[in-house]
């Protein structure tokens, strides 16, 4: 009898599009497309709604598993953005580290477009890394995507540095923060030991990554320690 009357009566959602887009869906673990919905629940006879029971959602729902997932599965990069958040942050890192201690080694310049080609501007050479430098120590821009143009406004490095790291480093587990910081020091060690300016310049970027203090000062002493 209860199965009988499952199949004529029951609780069922009207769902409706509230917007759509890209996200990285947890069920299939990669870029999808998505739709946000909101619905309200009805008591239905015979497929008709006859009383509404409360509303339902809003869920993401996943073009591809058709999963239902809460709101906050939008607020993780999809994989392309995460790949343009890790370029932009280490080209960010290489440009402060250049300010801080200076243009004049070959090895030190070397080093930082290596780090800026690796990181995904695969087209970087030295002589644009340093036309952006000089623009920004000029102070004629803030710090732009490289080889490219950007609207003028008047930052200096640690709020460039700070602005720039807050959109990846919640989506990067402790390992992928110490990389970063890794790979600025990489650059300044490249002619030899940290003069002050980058040391405190490595610190500010361990700050923005939201490093302990302590593990800062750790990480930045083993890399100029040799193997």
């Amino acid at each position: 009898m209860t199965h009988f009357l499952r199949r004529f009566a029951g609780v069922r959602t009207s769902w409706h599009t509230e917007s759509d887009g890209e996200f990285f869906c947890p069920g299939c673990g990669g870029d999808r497309n998505y739709r946000r919905l909101s619905g309200r629940r009805w008591f239905t006879v015979l497929g008709l709604p006859v009383l509404p029971r409360g509303d339902a959602g809003p869920v993401v729902e996943c073009a591809d598993c058709g999963g239902h997932f809460a709101p906050a599965a939008l607020a993780e990069p999809t994989s392309t953005r995460f790949a343009l958040l890790l370029r932009d942050a280490t080209h960010a890192v290489a440009l402060a580290v250049l300010h801080a201690g200076g243009t004049s080694s070959p090895a030190v310049r070397g080093a930082a477009v290596a780090a800026v080609r690796t990181a995904g501007y695969g087209d970087c050479t030295e002589e644009q890394l340093l036309t952006l430098l000089a623009a920004i120590e000029a102070d004629s821009g803030r710090m732009p995507d490289l080889c490219a143009e950007s609207p003028a406004e008047r930052r200096n490095f640690e709020a460039e540095l700070h602005e720039t790291l807050a959109p990846l480093t919640p989506h990067l587990v402790p390992a992928g923060r110490e990389s970063i910081l890794l790979g600025g020091a990489r650059i300044a060690l490249a002619d030899g030991a940290y003069t002050p300016p980058e040391w405190e310049t490595l610190v500010v970027v361990g700050d923005a990554l939201q490093l302990p203090g302590a593990d800062v000062e750790r990480l930045l002493t083993s890399a100029r320690t040799p193997s």
